[in-house]
């Protein structure tokens, strides 16, 4: 094609070739990720935010082995995530915002979810030898993956709502809203409309904060339950099913969209965002790696072409599936109608 290769309208990112030297570089490339991992589960960031510390401040604040903090801290300063001067330790300014708990930015949710994810991965090997997934902490999984998709989905979700093109709609189901991020952009990009948001009783009460400080609670209704066992509530011309198909397998994935079918009016609208993959599922790159994670981290789970989400929407009643964009960054996203 011209101007290279792309997949669903996008252009891919070129494929690696590898050398001797990078591959020994992807070995080892755990290193950097773990010091980081261990800086933000300690908070040092925001600590070093304030103001440059002495090791013996550091250390008094987090009560950790002046040793062992030592090397960390020198670690995260050649890494470049530190600034190092007279003995003293300090988060460079322009990190900040992303990586101290008070920056309006802040990416640390993100990074405490990868912590999560680190002992899943971890287990690659034995779930590919046919192990089971491990289970984990729901409770401290659920906070951080609600932290880590507020930070994902806040610098995009006005622009893929906009994509969404949600003018008409009057009634917005958000099924498994998680934080609200896209429930509070649709009521922002359509004043008329009414949302309601469905998500389990623990996540909604993390979102009901969200919406309050958006002043949207007058037009977002919050209902608790469990899209895998409840029905959804009813009476909606949009829904939008957000990182959620990559949950489920094939037979749960069917079982969602009718339940997302019956919540719809006749015509009604379902767009479905998430990784689609090429049809030899090596595209996109992040698609490929995030079957990985729901791999390690789901009985069923994955990433999918359109062709499956198509059929699936169609044996739950569906017609006119249409992928309306590829991605990158699973903000591909597909729809379809419930017929009139």
């Amino acid at each position: 094609m011209p101007g290279g290769p792309r997949f669903w309208g996008h252009r891919l990112l070129p494929v690696t070739t590898h050398t001797p030297e990078s591959l020994a570089a992807l070995a080892r490339g755990f290193q950097e990720t773990r010091v980081f991992l261990t800086a933000a589960e300690l908070d040092l960031f925001t600590l070093l935010a304030e103001r440059p510390l002495a090791l013996e401040e550091v250390a008094a604040a987090r009560g950790a082995s002046p040793r062992a903090l030592a090397v960390l801290l020198d670690a995260l300063a050649a890494t470049g995530l530190l600034e190092k001067a007279g003995g003293k330790w300090r988060t460079p300014e322009a990190l900040a915002p992303f990586l101290s708990s008070r920056g309006e930015r802040s990416l640390l949710p993100l990074a405490l979810h990868s912590v999560q994810l680190w002992d899943r991965w971890s287990r690659l090997t034995e779930v590919v030898a046919g192990s089971r997934p491990m289970a984990g902490d729901r409770e401290a999984w659920t906070r951080a993956f609600i932290g880590a998709m507020n930070a994902i989905a806040a610098p995009q979700a006005d622009a893929l709502v906009a994509a969404v093109e949600p003018g008409p709609a009057r009634r917005l189901l958000d099924v498994g809203g998680g934080p609200a991020t896209y429930t509070i952009a649709f009521a922002r990009a359509v004043p008329g409309l009414r949302a309601t948001l469905f998500d389990l009783p623990a996540v909604v009460e993390m979102a009901r904060g969200h919406v309050a400080a958006a002043g949207l609670l007058d037009r977002i209704d919050l209902v608790a339950g469990d899209l895998r066992t409840d029905v959804l509530p009813g009476g909606h011309d949009l829904a939008f099913v957000s990182a959620i198909v990559h949950m489920l397998g094939p037979s749960g994935n069917v079982a969602l969209f009718r339940k997302v079918h019956d919540a719809l009016v006749p015509g009604g609208r379902i767009v479905i965002r998430d990784h689609v993959m090429s049809p030899d599922r090596t595209a996109p790159r992040a698609g490929a790696l995030f079957a990985v994670n729901m791999l390690v981290g789901t009985d069923e789970g994955g990433t999918f072409t359109f062709e499956e989400l198509a059929a699936w929407l169609a044996e739950a009643g569906f017609e006119r599936a249409r992928l309306v964009r590829g991605g990158e960054r699973m903000d591909a996203l597909v729809e379809a109608f419930r017929p009139a």
